[in-house]
């Protein structure tokens, strides 16, 4: 703790910062809170899209014979061509959002491929797609959960480290001021028995 200065002045910009940081600490854990919640709201979004994907990759079972034919599926069928994102703010943090991708089919001959690679391709964008939505979720989830360590570290250094130091140093430095007044009374009070008793005495030697 560092040291500080035992005087009025002193007295006041301890009781400012006081007063500062329990204004601020309401708000700062409101949005500590704030977060925690986004943050479970965002992480069951993305278990929503963890289940879908689940789903689909299970659609997919029937394919796998076909998938396995090599010279039948053509290789890039599938590539991502656009990543649509856009941004938003959560409790003053700017994160991604997405808002979909757009797909490009490799060519191929529509008469000799089979069509089961037309179904397959299909099955193939909606997968990419929720995992393109599941990155943004977990970058959303990552963005937050950083802000929310540092919004944690600030209430916690208010609570447990400002707050109680700050009272700490009103507290001596009242005291110290309480302790100067009584010795500044009881100086005055000798000084002025001093004074009464030199003025009786000079009373005394002038009869």
């Amino acid at each position: 703790m560092a040291k500080i200065k035992l005087t009025k002045n002193e007295l006041k910009v301890q009781k400012d910062a006081l007063k500062m940081y329990r204004r601020y600490l309401p708000t700062l854990t409101l949005k500590k809170q704030q977060l925690q919640a986004e943050i479970r709201t965002i992480e069951a979004k993305a278990e929503t899209v963890k289940k879908e994907k689940a789903a689909l990759e299970r659609g997919f079972n029937s394919w796998i014979a076909v998938f396995s034919e090599r010279d039948a599926f053509p290789d890039g069928i599938i590539t991502v061509s656009n990543i649509r994102k856009g941004y938003g703010n959560i409790a003053g943090v700017e994160i991604p959002t997405f808002e979909g991708a757009d797909f490009a089919r490799g060519d191929y001959d529509l008469y000799e491929t089979p069509l089961w690679v037309d179904i397959a391709a299909s099955h193939m964008e909606k997968a990419m797609l929720l995992d393109l939505e599941a990155e943004v979720l977990f970058e959303q989830v990552r963005l937050l959960e950083a802000e929310l360590l540092a919004t944690s570290q600030r209430v916690n250094l208010f609570e447990k480290v400002k707050i109680p130091e700050t009272q700490e140093n009103i507290r001596k430095i009242s005291i110290y001021l309480a302790d100067q007044q009584v010795s500044a009374v009881v100086r005055s009070k000798i000084s002025k028995r001093k004074i009464a008793a030199r003025d009786s005495a000079s009373s005394s030697e002038e009869v």
